[in-house]
């Protein structure tokens, strides 16, 4: 099963904090955010910054991943933009 909404994303945050042997306060200390904002992201809440999850899931080890229909398209985009293809932002 596969993070669907935000109270999942929280979930696997807390599961590996758990798994990991942390208290919420050891996870914030070591990610370098406030305790509140650990509870705040377990708990689903939809205003936590993303720089505030990117951190938490760095200590966790857990991948942040972006997927759609496009991706395909866009890593090739990236791809040619990193080779100087000279054309700009359309």
């Amino acid at each position: 099963m596969e993070p669907q909404h935000v109270q999942d994303i929280g979930a696997v945050i807390r599961f590996h904090r758990k798994q990991s042997g942390l208290s919420q306060r050891g996870l914030a200390d070591m990610a370098g955010v406030g305790k509140t904002a650990v509870f705040d992201l377990e708990k689903g809440k939809t205003s936590v910054r993303l720089d505030t999850l990117t951190k938490v899931c760095r200590v966790l080890n857990i991948r942040l991943l972006l997927d759609s229909p496009l991706m395909e398209q866009w890593q090739a985009q990236q791809q040619g933009d990193s080779q100087g293809n000279g054309e700009g932002d359309t």
